[in-house]
């Protein structure tokens, strides 16, 4: 049995795995302390050298979650004793809980405003493509370019103008003004993503579907709907990524009401300075919906990146 000219030898083979390997290990590596850093003390987190074996604490998650104050023994003794573990964690830092904190707030904002964009993205970018991809629209070259050109342009660039317009028409710091605007963000890149999913389906099939009695919308519908699922699949990845990590504007343009978790997470402050444990803490929590929703949409994403890539 011969080897096609095409396949790799095994040293070939050895090399790319080494070199796979050796990436994902550097690319992890910081996610992997972050989430570390989240289980240290706030002694063992700033320590010189650091420390990769620790004892694990819950100290940073409960500093997360729970504003706390310093209390005298007076204190301590008429609160009387701790009734939860995380109480027993605070008193033993000398302090006593005072409420919940807001981090919670900021987390369930990011979960409105990322995914509230990222479906008023697709929504918006599917029908935009499928009319680009379907229909003769007069200048249709340079418009795709002047989409595609409000991508290019630095977030900086227009924060001014954007917070001047927002502050006028009463959108600063609400759920509705970022969603807009993320999705005004993202919808060029969609359009794009879009577009070029659209095209790869066969025309025949709506205009069969159009001889059978379908409306247009019933072929855009029940046709290129399920077969762009694949596209629009990776294309929300995609939105949802930049809407969910984005933090320039959510600092210029939020500060209680929609503040997200991204400018939220550098002003935990601990006691005597920058609590670490905290902040890894609510990193790795925001970390979670992002993966799992790649994890989730895992097939399609790597469906969609090679679609179109072969033909027959």
């Amino acid at each position: 049995m011969s080897l096609s000219v095409t396949d790799p030898n095994p040293r070939t083979k050895w090399i790319a795995g080494a070199l796979v390997i050796g990436y994902a290990i550097v690319t992890i590596m910081p996610l992997l302390w972050i989430i570390a850093t989240g289980f240290k003390s706030p002694a063992d987190s700033i320590a010189y050298p650091p420390k990769v074996v620790f004892e694990p604490s819950l100290e940073g998650y409960v500093n997360l979650f729970t504003e706390r104050t310093r209390a005298t023994e007076g204190m301590l003794e008429d609160a009387g004793p701790p009734t939860t573990w995380y109480e027993r964690i605070v008193r033993d830092q000398g302090m006593v809980i005072t409420g919940p904190s807001r981090y919670g707030e900021r987390f369930l904002n990011s979960v409105i405003i990322g995914f509230g964009s990222t479906a008023l993205c697709m929504l918006l970018g599917t029908m935009a493509a499928y009319a680009f991809s379907r229909f003769r629209v007069p200048l249709k070259d340079d418009l795709l370019f002047f989409i595609l050109s409000t991508r290019m342009m630095p977030p900086i660039a227009v924060a001014i103008p954007i917070f001047l317009m927002f502050r006028g028409l009463g959108l600063n710091d609400t759920h509705l003004g970022m969603i807009l605007l993320y999705t005004a963000v993202n919808l060029s890149l969609s359009v794009w993503l879009l577009k070029g999913f659209i095209d790869e389906i066969p025309v025949e099939y709506e205009e069969a579907a159009l001889i059978d009695g379908y409306t247009r919308f019933q072929a855009f519908y029940k046709v290129v709907l399920p077969q762009a699922a694949t596209g629009i699949a990776s294309t929300a990845i995609f939105c949802l990524i930049f809407a969910w990590n984005e933090y320039a504007f959510a600092v210029l343009l939020t500060s209680g009401t929609a503040q997200t978790a991204p400018p939220f997470i550098p002003t935990i402050i601990g006691v005597g300075g920058k609590d670490w444990p905290a902040v890894a803490a609510g990193a790795t929590i925001f970390l979670v919906p992002v993966m799992v929703f790649t994890i989730l949409l895992r097939k399609h994403l790597l469906r969609g990146i090679t679609f179109g890539a072969v033909r027959k």
